[in-house]
This record gives C-alpha cells, structure tokens and sequence, in this order.
C-alpha cells in the first residue's frame, strides 16, 4: 500500500502514514541519540515512557541501554520549547535552548513575578547554582533547594521549580547522571562542552528543517506549538529551508521530501502519553479519522495511546512491578483477529525493551 505517491492526491491519513515513516515508528535507528537528533527534541516528563518513545525508534534497543547512555550524557533532559522536560543532544542543546528560551521567558514572567523571583534574584540564584556545581558536581533537586537556602534565596514550593528551569532555560545547567531514581543537575558547560550556538537564522533554519524532516507533513501552527516560536519566525524558518508544501483539507502541511513509501499494515504501536506523535501538533486530524465504536473520554486520552496504522483506536495503562510489567488496554473499537496478532507484536516488542514479563490485562479485545 503506498501513500504520498506523487501520481495522486494526498488525504488526510496519507499524512498520518508519512508521519510514521518520518517519526521512524516505522523503520528504526541505530541508536536513543539518533533518534532525539532527528526529532529535534523529544518530550521526557515521564522518563520512563520517554525512554520507551526512543526504544520504539530504534532498532534491538533496551531500556537499560537508553538509560546507560542518558547517564553517560549522550542524551540531555531540560526544560525547553513549550516549556516541559525534553530530551535533547548534547550537541543541539544550547543553540536550541538560545533560540527558543526568549519565547519561554516571556511566558514565564508572570509566574516569576508571582513568585517573587526578581530579575536580581534569578541572576543571583544562576550564580549560586554555577558556583555549587563547578568541578563536575551533581546535585539532586533536594541539594539545590539546600544550596539556595544557604545562600539566602528562599526556595519554597513553586520558587524551586522556576530557580531551575530559569537556570536551564539560560542554558546554564541540564540534567547529570541519575542518583539511584532520583534525576540530578550539572552544568552543561561540563556535561556538554560540545555544545555550540548558531547564529539566529541559522538556527531557525536547522530547527525548521529538523521538524518537517521528522514531523512533518506538518502545518505553521504545529511548529509555532511544538517550539514556542512566532508564526512569522516559522514562516521565516520555512522559507530558509526552501520547504515545500503541499493542500490537504484546505490546510497546507510542510514537508521536506515527499517519498512514496510502502507501510505494513496491520501494525500498531503502543505509545507512551507524551509521544511526539500525538503531541507535537496543534493539528491532530491526521490521526484521528479511524471510525471508532465510542468517543474517546478526557480520561480515556490522559494515558497512553494505542495506534493501529497511524490511528487512534485506543488508550493503555500499564501496572509495574519489580518483575512484571502490566498493561491495561482500553479499546474504542473492536480489533479483528490480524490487527490482535499485531497489537501482541507491539507488546512483546516492549517486553524486549523492559526486559520484562508484560502482561496484557483481560480488558482488551
């Protein structure tokens, strides 16, 4: 079956197909670094299903694996973009953070304002932490709340949570090697002195290029929700890129090739809820066109989701224990007995990835 062909038109699912191609849900990497790389940045708040996000990305990859290489600083997590925690290189995260963070500050800066976090504060509190993490030290969010309070910055409740996303933001610190499951800080000019800056349209162009090559087909409001940036930046970033574009329900998605490519059908993912192919688009009609049994619920969409070639269809849950791993589907359609082979694929396909026993619960079909 081949979708985006250059012989006829392109529908709204044709572009849900290219999106799995390009998102490589479909072929694999070789590496997590790869495959953060060619998504730009990769939504990370919860660690565990983002690692997942990377395993199905790439090719005979564990979770242990993933997490060996976060540890190693291989793959960086910050706030950045929208602003939540994402996974990003370690050589793409401070021309990107210099890019975007303006944009994220100017959001801020009412929660800085309600907070009572200052201009002088926030400058003292990045020269505190500098100071508390130089020489290689890592420090877990109880010892920077610490740091602060010795040097007399009040770091209570919220104040905390804004001090260090204000430090990450700044391109100050990232995040350093996990203490057992607690998530540390380093400075990224020890954890990554790789790291480079671009000039402005240099790095419009790149982060540009970079979503439409691995989002895309995509619209100007995706790009302007996944990054923060204007829609007159996006513009400019599109015709930097020379990208192409292409009408589809009288909406134009942007792409920067536009293969004709063979996807297997029936194949289902089991995605985690933070994946950047349901989150990262303000448009999410190219996903949602598979007529289902019932309407999805607002609970039913606050967990993971199921797709079933490209296609919501469902949502999961899972239940972990110290040796099993249990997921909860919740199905809006009834499968056929095929497209069930193929949800069992997905899930062994997470049991390599884990390392462990996952159970499908007795709820789904």
């Amino acid at each position: 079956m081949s979708h985006l062909a250059h012989n006829k038109a392109t529908t709204i699912t044709d572009i849900a197909y290219q999106r799995l191609h390009n998102q490589r849900l479909i072929e694999g990497l070789d590496s997590p670094g790869d495959a953060v790389r060619s998504l730009g940045a990769v939504q990370s708040q919860d660690f565990i299903g983002a690692k997942w996000a990377l395993g199905q990305r790439c090719k005979n990859m564990t979770d242990e694996e993933v997490t060996g290489l976060f540890n190693e600083g291989k793959i960086l997590r910050t706030h950045m973009l929208r602003p939540t925690w994402h996974f990003v290189t370690s050589e793409d995260i401070r021309w990107m953070q210099e890019l975007t963070a303006p944009r994220v500050h100017a959001f801020n800066k009412y929660y800085y304002k309600i907070h009572g976090l200052s201009e002088s504060t926030l400058k003292k509190s990045n020269d505190v932490l500098a100071k508390a993490l130089e020489g290689g030290k890592e420090l877990t969010r109880r010892e920077v709340k610490e740091t602060y309070h010795k040097a007399g910055i009040d770091a209570e409740g919220l104040k905390l949570t804004y001090l260090i996303m204000y430090a990450e933001l700044e391109a100050l610190v990232c995040s350093g090697r996990l203490k057992g499951k607690q998530h540390t800080i380093a400075l990224i000019s020890e954890r990554a002195p790789q790291a480079k800056s671009l000039p402005r349209e240099e790095a419009l162009a790149e982060l540009t290029k970079r979503f439409f090559a691995s989002h895309g087909p995509a619209t100007v409001q995706d790009l302007v929700w996944w990054s923060s940036l204007t829609s007159t930046d996006v513009r400019k970033g599109i015709e930097l890129a020379k990208l192409q574009g292409i009408e589809v329900d009288n909406t134009t998605f942007y792409f920067t090739k536009k293969p004709e490519i063979d996807i297997p059908s029936p194949i289902v993912h089991l995605l985690p809820n933070f994946d950047e192919y349901v989150i990262a688009y303000k448009n999410r009609s190219p996903f949602t066109t598979f007529r289902l049994d019932r309407v999805p619920s607002y609970e039913d969409l606050s967990h993971h989701f199921i797709m079933l070639d490209g296609q919501l269809v469902g949502g999961w849950k899972r239940v972990t224990t110290p040796k099993s791993y249990t997921i909860q589907l919740n199905l809006f359609t009834r499968l056929e007995p095929r497209q069930i082979d193929a949800l069992d694929a997905s899930a062994e396909r997470l049991q390599k990835f884990l390392g462990l026993p996952v159970l499908r619960s007795p709820s789904g079909n």
